[in-house]
């Protein structure tokens, strides 16, 4: 820090410090669920969501859904398997619940076999 005298007041003019950069954040990004339908009768959207907004709240890109009582034996559930891979490879952390959903699907041993193979 520099003092000088200008007007009769003496000023603080702040020195640059060499090659001073500021860090890049990395935003926490998570693929998870987000809370759709009424009462007991619950369906989930998949989305890409920086980590700090609320869960139903603001999010990137929806890249699938799951409905656990949808109509027969099965629950109904859609992947966008190339954007969720494309995420994956860019640092995204899935929440546990969607994990499994991924690994059940085979998408995580997909994506752990691309990067294995580079």
């Amino acid at each position: 820090v520099t003092v000088k005298e200008k007007d009769g007041y003496y000023v603080f003019l702040a020195e640059k410090r060499g090659n001073y950069k500021p860090k890049a954040r990395n935003m926490a990004v998570k693929i998870r669920l987000t809370r759709t339908g009424r009462h007991d009768d619950a369906s989930y959207r998949i989305v890409v969501a920086d980590s700090r907004s609320p869960r139903d709240g603001r999010y990137i890109e929806q890249v699938g859904y799951y409905a656990p009582k949808a109509q027969g034996a099965t629950p109904a559930l859609k992947l966008e398997k190339e954007k969720i891979l494309g995420w994956l490879e860019k640092g995204a952390t899935p929440s546990d619940t969607v994990r499994s959903i991924l690994s059940h699907e085979g998408i995580l041993k997909e994506f752990a076999d691309k990067k294995a193979s580079k």
